[in-house]
């Protein structure tokens, strides 16, 4: 045991500083999440408002909507994965004929 006494208020004030960037670091990732959501809301109610008036349009709205399926796809599930890329890769070939 140490004669000495041991400063723990130099700690305390490093563990206070670092809870207190967690909480804003939280904080902002909580915000930009919040924004991520209202615009994909905003571009899902776009998507909804009429119907496409051209084949390149409906392509455009299944690419959205397959991109929303792969990213819900587990990592292992790379059978699903080629299938959304290939889907994918078609519309654009077949998009640029046009």
């Amino acid at each position: 045991m140490a004669d000495e006494p041991f400063d723990l208020d130099s700690h305390r004030g490093m563990a206070a500083q670092k809870a207190t960037d967690i909480r804003r670091a939280l904080t902002e990732v909580e915000t930009h999440a919040q924004e991520l959501r209202e615009h994909r809301a905003a571009v899902e109610d776009h998507l909804l408002s009429a119907p496409a008036a051209s084949w390149p349009e409906a392509a455009a709205k299944a690419r959205y909507v397959l991109k929303l399926y792969a990213a819900g796809l587990p990592p292992e599930d790379s059978r699903h994965r080629d299938l959304v890329a290939a889907v994918l890769e078609d519309f654009a070939r077949l998009t640029e004929q046009r």
